[in-house]
């Protein structure tokens, strides 16, 4: 097994008249965070969106958890475990960051969001 929870290897994506990425690399280890940066159209955003299924890549490989990893939208993605945050959110003013980050992946007890999840209950997927 990899020592990588996520790679994404020799990862390729062109538009119209624009190569946005020419053979990127990523790999991630359980438990890192990362922030992905850099100029304006540098392919942070080209390279998230094909993660969450909003983009097909045109070459390359991703693997997730051990896995070759292939998902058609968001939702399939983020059923996955897989998740981003967009750089063009749009917060809702009256909710908390975190509060923000899980809209639509609220933990719900009896069809309610339960604000009062304790620190042994799983984080949304």
């Amino acid at each position: 097994m990899s020592e990588y929870i996520l790679e994404m290897k020799d990862i390729s994506k062109g538009f119209v008249g624009v190569k946005a990425l020419d053979h990127v690399q990523l790999q991630v280890k359980p438990g890192e965070v990362h922030a992905l940066m850099g100029e304006n159209g540098a392919g942070k955003s080209t390279l998230m969106k094909i993660l969450m299924g909003i983009y097909t890549k045109d070459s390359g490989e991703v693997i997730f958890d051990g896995k070759p990893y292939e998902v058609a939208n968001p939702k399939e993605a983020m059923d996955t475990g897989v998740a981003m945050i967009h750089q063009e959110l749009n917060p809702i003013l009256d909710m908390a960051v975190y509060e923000n980050i899980f809209v639509g992946r609220e933990i719900t007890k009896n069809g309610l969001v339960d604000k009062f999840v304790n620190e042994q209950d799983s984080i949304p997927k």
